[in-house]
């Protein structure tokens, strides 16, 4: 199964995302339309420390209009190497440089309408040597026991998709 855009319009370009739609011919003939945001992709790293403990950031999210327990993440940048990537947004975000970093495989965030894919990565030695945080986030660490991740993800404390598929992960991998 194929669809071959025949026609696309920019609705819109930003610092991060852009917007088109798109004509599409169909396998069995058929024009439909398909509004695709374009984005260049990002990285998650479930980080554990020597404690076994995970490193967790807290921050407001404004399209969720709430604060979110979520594993450290970022977008790339144009060109940029998922791996280094990881092992800036890990400093950036948690203080700590990765001194491995270990695939866990990536998600398409939601493909039906984004082409940002998540590289998700599993690091669980690193020594501290912070980066400063970027200027429009305001990050909290919060450390919780690996033993507990499970019922965070059970209750709702854990609740974005990119930070509950690799900490399952983690999880089923150390099982």
């Amino acid at each position: 199964m194929v669809e071959v855009s025949i026609d696309r319009t920019e609705i819109y370009k930003g610092r991060v995302i852009q917007l088109d739609v798109h004509t599409v011919v169909l396998d069995n003939g058929k024009q439909s339309t398909r509004e695709i945001v374009t984005h260049p992709g990002a990285v998650a790293i479930a980080a554990v420390d020597e404690q076994h403990n995970v490193l967790l950031v807290r921050q407001f999210r404004f399209a969720a209009g709430r604060e979110l327990l979520e594993i450290p993440a970022g977008t790339l940048e144009p060109g940029e190497d998922p791996l280094a990537c990881a092992a800036r947004e890990l400093r950036e975000e948690t203080g700590f440089r990765p001194l491995q970093l270990v695939s866990l495989g990536g998600i398409y965030v939601a493909p039906g309408y984004t082409t940002e894919f998540i590289h998700l990565y599993l690091c669980d030695a690193m020594q501290y040597d912070p980066l400063s945080m970027d200027d429009d986030e305001s990050i909290e660490l919060v450390r919780v026991p690996r033993d507990e991740i499970l019922a965070f993800i059970a209750n709702g404390k854990i609740i974005d998709a990119k930070s509950v598929t690799a900490l399952l992960r983690v999880l089923i991998l150390n099982s």
